[in-house]
């Protein structure tokens, strides 16, 4: 038989998860994320501007709707003050050693030699 997580198992599930800080990163390298990844598998973003961000823990909306129910933080937005190209972003515990969850553009992030803002909006869903 398998195994069944209720609507609010996932809900529950999700706000254990996300009770703790984490850090949100860009990442450079042209990756798509895979099942076998780690943080070394990821380039973090260097350009001039750019610093990775904290995600506070208890700070997300969770919340359920057929069938499958989400985690969403509010939109985090990098600044670069130089050329940048962005493939995605990748969440890691607090210490930044520890991959959570990534997730790859629908469309590349690439910045002019004046930077500019890359915008992100955190979420995780479980279905």
């Amino acid at each position: 038989m398998a195994l069944l997580v209720p609507d609010e198992g996932e809900a529950a599930m999700l706000e254990l998860i996300l009770a703790e800080d984490t850090g949100l990163r860009l990442y450079t390298n042209d990756k798509t994320p895979a099942e076998g990844d780690g943080t070394a598998d990821y380039t973090e973003a260097s350009e001039a501007g750019y610093s990775a961000a904290t995600l506070t823990g208890g700070s997300w909306t969770v919340a359920t709707a057929t069938g499958t129910t989400s985690g969403t933080y509010a939109q985090q937005d990098f600044e670069f003050t130089e050329a940048a190209t962005v493939y995605g972003y990748f969440v890691t515990d607090s210490a930044g050693t520890t991959l959570l969850w990534a997730e790859r553009f629908g469309t590349t992030a690439v910045l002019g030699s004046g930077g500019g803002t890359i915008s992100v909006n955190p979420s995780i869903e479980l279905a």
